[in-house]
């Protein structure tokens, strides 16, 4: 079992920057890759990015890359997504989630990969 916890949303002026982060607990944090999803009201959910166990590798969304940026500190079991340059599209609740089960060198971007959610962060960026 993996708990996962969202926070750092807020609202924000276009062009701006906020910091997303994503505390677990339960299963060993270092053992399992992450990835960050977001979903606006009646569209489905959609991949942003996703980082692996040790934090090697990262893999973004077309729409995000070179804006947002995904780290982790395996010490402090937590993920955080570095939101730049922010865009009245961003606006969305943003969601961590835990693959646990990968047992590949790809990181996933399809939501059934992901085994574990935390309960979202909103974002609402103002233009």
């Amino acid at each position: 079992q993996v708990q996962l916890v969202e926070s750092g949303g807020g609202l924000v002026q276009a062009g701006g920057s906020l910091r997303l982060s994503c505390a677990a607990s339960g299963r060993t944090f270092s053992s399992y890759d992450m990835g960050w999803f977001r979903q606006v009201p009646r569209k489905e959910r959609e991949f942003v990015g996703a980082i692996n166990w040790s934090g090697s590798r990262t893999y973004y969304a077309d729409s995000v890359k070179g804006r947002f940026t995904i780290s982790r500190e395996n010490a402090k079991n937590t993920v955080y997504l570095q939101m730049n340059s922010l865009k009245p599209e961003d606006t969305a609740t943003y969601y961590c989630a835990a693959d646990v089960n990968s047992g590949s060198y790809y990181l996933a971007r399809a939501e059934y990969a992901y085994d574990y959610w935390g309960q979202g962060t909103q974002v609402t960026v103002s233009s």
